[in-house]
């Protein structure tokens, strides 16, 4: 093997030189071929033979360089230390035997945990929100990061930021939910957890789908967005601003749809104008998958391979993923033809040797092979994931039948979703994707792209012992319980009822886990491209429900779904429902726990509950002209309203508000308010609530939602305890776009609620907004701070930790830091 060694005295070599200089000089020693190298990438199986590195494979490919190797873990079944010992091969590869050694960025995804075979995972993110705890989201990406870097990875295609407003799209697991205040909440606390304080020992961010992927048309994926400028601002836009201005957010991908007949890859206005122009942003913009060349392929908005590249790169997507395509010999004729510049390529280059320079990888590419196993998947991430699937179960309904105490019940456990526990992952766990390659080897593409998937590459589906509901809740009733799994997720057959039905009449209770099963292929019922055109259960396990429940025993139903699911006979005649989402590795123990009462459901919806398909979209933000149909109100058939509210989510220890008020009745614009409120757990034990404050503007030179969400707070209290919370709200969170898109805190009043959902809460009272002669324009504020004590005065202490002092969120709130960041779109 050749040695490549820098140049004697090169500057990007220098490790105490400024990382601008060491950029500077690397780039003006490179070829325009090794330029476009470090803008392209290659999936990394196809460096790799029987599943260890080929030198003779990667020479055509790594010859130049690289900019990123996509999915060493979630592309290959390899586990844990052969990942990184892979890993390292590649980087030793790329410094010792090309001409400048520079190593490569690896990338993988990591929507519910890093997708590897062996690491921790997590619930899927609609879970993650259901906690309302920032705190546990920025827990989680710290275990993603300590995972990704024991194993040599360096970028994460996370957090989804996208707003859904429409539960048919398939994708509605992978978010935050319907509310932008909630999304950027949690988006911004995975942004500080993943790239930690400082890069070297952090993981890259990649917020995605840039932007309003989760409004797409029908809620089909992939399809147009149809977004007004101002909602687009206000809603869409909102949370990526936040992470940009508040999380120092290092990456974002575009979105693979169209906004105005404009595809997200080609347009300039949101990737150079709003993204870097008006919020600084600084870091690497990435494709989604192989939507360069779908300008071509897909929108037909570029003639050819070659002015997708042109209009890709000239609007700002600096690297091309999975693999390059586009980025390669079309690029490079762009350049030769003058279509676009050598300005332009110097541009993006510089942002990925800036990552790289930014990560360490000059200095420490490779990583302790021996030392992977501590990390991946150790138990102190297992008990992370724990957490958060505890306090992401929404009990949505309870007649009284939950929690199941001990005593001689006997419980008949049915449904497709009890005893499988590849069911309980979402759509971007190892298993799910390695589904997908399984299916684009056969297809020989995915996505519609000739991709070959060497047939040497071991694929393994295994959920590696995960545990099942079945599982969980064998250990804990032993002989009281009786497994039937009625039917299957979507097959037509019923051949399992008259088992189920026999099981169900001769218990005391059945609980039936219904729902989805999540992933990318023909199988799965949600996840990416997994749209529907029903929110009722699919295949044929609503006939199960009615089945079962026509034995008059009580039915607890446990839905285990990417999306809110369920027919108006399910929700109205089981005795309880618990949503589930999809929990994640530890997510059966967790709906054990809850089911038996050994732990108190505390989650809540980030989205509103639809009753039915035709209510969509159905969100609590409507404009005041919105949400019902003038003038009897009410569709013919249906209410107007959602079956659940947002926010909504039972307890077994109820919470009442007893007192809030707003501490000033006037404010100067750009000044903030107190809004103090007092509750109690009126249970017989100990249990936890989320204090949720919204606003109302009920008069504007625009039209403004009819509610908004500006703060909560996730408090935990003893039986007859009480809380105090107060909110610091900043009046720079209570702006909007005018009329000419300027971003403005108008004077005028502001009525501000306080409740435990966007349906039950109580007015706290209103203040004024008063203009400051001495302020022209006040600056946004995202968020601001919120303090929790119990009535004594002390601080209620949160078992995650958080910012500290008088600010400290209990429990995961939303406030804490140093005061609210600003910014001016």
């Amino acid at each position: 093997m050749t040695t490549v060694k820098p140049e004697a005295g090169a500057t990007y070599a220098d490790a105490t030189a400024p990382v601008a200089e060491r950029v500077s000089d690397l780039l003006a020693r490179m070829t325009r071929a090794e330029k476009l190298a470090q803008l392209g990438s290659t999936w990394a199986f196809r460096v790799l033979e029987g599943g260890r590195f080929s030198a003779e494979r990667a020479r055509p490919i790594l010859g130049n360089g690289l900019g990123h190797v996509t999915r060493v873990a979630g592309a290959t079944s390899l586990k844990a230390a052969q990942v990184a010992r892979a890993a390292n091969a590649i980087q030793r590869f790329l410094v010792t035997e090309t001409r400048l050694g520079i190593p490569a960025i690896v990338h993988e995804e990591v929507c519910s945990g890093v997708m590897a075979r062996e690491a921790t995972i997590f619930p899927q993110a609609i879970g993650v929100a259901s906690t309302w705890a920032p705190e546990l989201n920025r827990q989680l990406a710290d275990a993603v990061r300590a995972q990704m870097r024991a194993m040599g990875s360096h970028q994460g295609l996370s957090p989804v930021l996208d707003v859904v407003r429409d539960p048919r799209w398939g994708r509605t697991e992978e978010t935050y939910g319907e509310d932008p205040y909630l999304v950027a909440r949690m988006g911004v606390a995975f942004v500080r957890g993943l790239q930690g304080a400082d890069l070297t020992d952090g993981v890259l961010a990649t917020a995605k789908h840039f932007v309003g992927y989760g409004a797409s048309e029908g809620g089909l994926n992939w399809a147009p967005a149809h977004l007004p400028p101002r909602l687009l601002r206000e809603v869409y836009l909102y949370p990526f601003e936040a992470a940009v201005r508040e999380g120092g957010l290092q990456s974002v991908m575009a979105g693979y749809h169209e906004l105005d007949g404009i595809p997200c890859h080609a347009n300039r206005e949101l990737l150079a104008d709003i993204l870097r122009g008006r919020w600084g942003f600084a870091g690497s913009v990435v494709s989604d998958y192989f939507a360069v060349n779908d300008l071509h392929s897909y929108h037909h908005f570029a003639q050819d391979k070659q002015r997708a590249a042109m209009l890709a790169l000239s609007a700002g997507v600096d690297v091309e993923l999975p693999a390059t395509d586009a980025y390669a010999d079309a690029l490079e004729h762009a350049l030769d033809a003058g279509e676009v510049s050598e300005a332009r390529l110097d541009e993006a280059v510089s942002r990925v040797l800036r990552h790289k320079f930014e990560l360490g990888l000059f200095e420490d590419p490779y990583v302790d092979e021996g030392a992977v196993l501590t990390t991946v998947n150790a138990e102190r991430h297992r008990d992370v994931a724990l957490e958060i699937a505890r306090r992401s179960l929404v009990l949505l309904k309870n007649d009284g039948v939950l929690p199941l105490l001990d005593g001689p019940k006997t419980v008949a456990l049915i449904g497709p979703n009890a005893d499988d526990a590849r069911h309980l992952l979402g759509d971007y766990s190892f298993a799910a994707h390695i589904e997908a390659l399984t299916e684009a080897r056969e297809r020989r593409g995915l996505l519609g792209e000739m991709m070959t998937i060497p047939d040497d590459l071991e694929i393994d589906e295994s959920t590696d012992g995960v545990p099942t509901v079945r599982d969980e809740l064998a250990v804990r009733l032993r002989d009281r319980l009786r497994y039937v799994p009625g039917c299957d997720v979507v097959d037509p057959s019923t051949d399992g009822f008259a088992a189920a039905v026999a099981a169900a009449a001769a218990a005391d209770v059945a609980v039936l886990v219904l729902g989805d099963r999540s992933g990318l292929t023909p199988r799965a019922t949600t996840g990416e491209s997994r749209d529907r055109s029903s929110l009722d259960l699919p295949g044929v396990q609503e006939d199960l429900v009615r089945a079962v429940v026509a034995t008059g025993t009580p039915v607890v139903a446990v839905l285990v779904a990417g999306r809110p699911v369920g027919s108006d006979f399910l929700h109205e005649k089981c005795a309880a429902v618990l949503m589930a989402w999809l929990p994640g590795e530890t997510g059966a123990q967790a709906i054990a726990e809850v089911l038996l009462g050994e732990v108190n459901p505390s989650g809540k919806l980030p989205i509103s509950y639809p009753r039915t398909v035709g209510q969509i979209p159905v969100f609590y933000g409507h404009k005041v002209s919105g949400g019902r149909s003038h003038w009897h109100g009410d569709y013919v058939d249906s209410p107007v309203g959602p079956r659940y509210a947002f926010g909504h989510g039972l307890g077994y220890a109820p919470f009442t508000i007893d007192r809030a008020a707003v501490e000033a009745a006037e404010v100067r614009a750009g000044d903030s308010v107190g809004v103090a409120v007092t509750l109690t757990n009126a249970g017989d034990r100990a249990g936890e609530e989320v204090v949720q404050l919204y606003v109302r503007d009920p008069q504007a030179t625009v039209t403004r939602p009819v509610l908004e969400l500006k703060g909560f707070a996730r408090v935990s209290a003893a039986a007859g305890q009480r809380v105090a919370v107060r909110f610091e709200l900043p009046t720079g969170q209570l702006g909007f776009y005018d009329r000419d898109m300027n971003y403005t805190v108008e004077p005028g009043e502001i009525e501000v609620y306080v409740g435990l959902s966007a349906h039950d809460r109580t007015l706290a009272g209103s203040f004024v907004i008063r203009a400051d002669a001495n302020r022209s324009v006040t600056p946004k504020a995202y968020t601001g701070t919120t303090d929790v004590r119990d009535l004594s005065g002390e601080a209620v202490a949160s078992p995650f930790g958080g910012d500290g002092g008088a600010a400290a969120p209990a429990l995961g709130g939303d406030g804490g830091g140093p005061g609210p960041a600003v910014g001016r779109v």
